[in-house]
């Protein structure tokens, strides 16, 4: 029988620092692992530096290397379907170009994979060292609430660096929607894992593409793609402000009748209409919230668009996705 073929996925945008320290790591750890054969499948996200002329560059040397470069930047969602979709391996790595996903744990990945007994080694952090504090702490937070409010276990510090058989694939791969949240994709198609722990590595070389207020929109993507309960949470909300409104009518018609002056106290009448008001407009954010990724879905827009690339399999993909 011949070996078995591992694709390694990962999405770029603009990461032509980092791109020749990641291949030079992935050839040394693909060489200890002479029992396999190797794809590596580079995704240029509409980077604007000079990434997708370095790809091209080592493609031209390599003929393990396969890249897809989109039109323009879609998204790291949209940069994992896509080179999910197009990987041709028995098994495929999904990790991140600044080498804080360490191809070193490969080997190790592969061996558990190879027992039999799991179909799907993801990694988690088990610190976040280097990390600004505030930036820890409503990452701890995230999962927290992701695991309350939704149907699926999301472990906390998990990354999207993992490996996965290709039954594991093709299901997340059957999973079309248009607003995607890859950690709770693999969650929720399900299949055995085990978890590899490893400590927090910082970047090898650039800058993070992924600001604070860019993570904290992501989080709120997330809640929203797997869980219905800020829905019920605005629902129940406006249940007990209707039961308070209502006894304060009462208690206000009563202490008009004993005591007068009617008048009196419209500035704290003031206070609570401006309170009921706002958290009216912060529930009717939330259904907007869920309106819109109804409309994004119903579109039925392609997850991206390929403009250049060397890959020869699967390009029906494109179309679909």
């Amino acid at each position: 029988m011949g070996k078995k073929c591992i694709s390694i996925v990962v999405p770029m945008y603009n990461e032509q620092e980092s791109l020749q320290i990641l291949y030079r790591e992935l050839n040394r750890v693909t060489r200890e692992m002479g029992d396999y054969d190797f794809e590596y499948l580079f995704v240029n996200d509409g980077s604007k530096d000079a990434t997708l002329q370095k790809i091209r560059e080592l493609a031209a040397e390599d003929e393990r290397v396969h890249y897809l470069s989109f039109s323009r930047n879609f998204g790291k969602e949209a940069a994992l379907l896509a080179g999910l979709s197009y990987a041709k391996g028995d098994y495929v790595t999904t990790m991140d170009a600044d080498l804080q996903d360490p191809p070193t744990l490969l080997p190790q990945m592969a061996a558990m994979l190879e027992a039999g007994d799991c179909d799907n080694v993801a990694t988690r952090r088990v610190n976040r060292q280097g990390e600004p504090k505030i930036r820890s702490f409503f990452a701890r937070m995230f999962y927290k609430v992701m695991r309350k409010l939704s149907h699926i276990e999301i472990a906390d510090g998990a990354r999207d660096y993992r490996l996965m058989n290709r039954a594991m694939v093709d299901s997340i791969l059957s999973v079309s929607e248009y607003n995607r949240f890859s950690k709770g994709i693999f969650a929720w198609v399900g299949y055995d894992t085990k978890w590899l722990e490893f400590q927090n590595v910082e970047r090898s070389a650039g800058e993070t593409k992924w600001s604070f207020w860019k993570l904290v929109r992501y989080s709120f993507d997330g809640i929203i793609n797997f869980s219905d309960v800020p829905l019920k949470i605005s629902s129940y909300l406006g249940l007990v402000l209707t039961v308070v409104s209502f006894i304060a009518i009462i208690a206000e018609i009563v202490r008009a009748l004993v005591f007068g002056d009617p008048v009196a106290g419209w500035p704290s009448l003031v206070c609570i209409v401006t309170c009921i008001g706002g958290i009216q407009l912060f529930c009717m954010g939330i259904m907007g919230q869920y309106i819109a990724k109804t409309y994004m879905e119903v579109k039925r827009r392609p997850h991206y668009i390929i403009k250049e690339s060397n890959c020869t399999r699967n390009k029906k993909n494109n179309a679909q996705n």
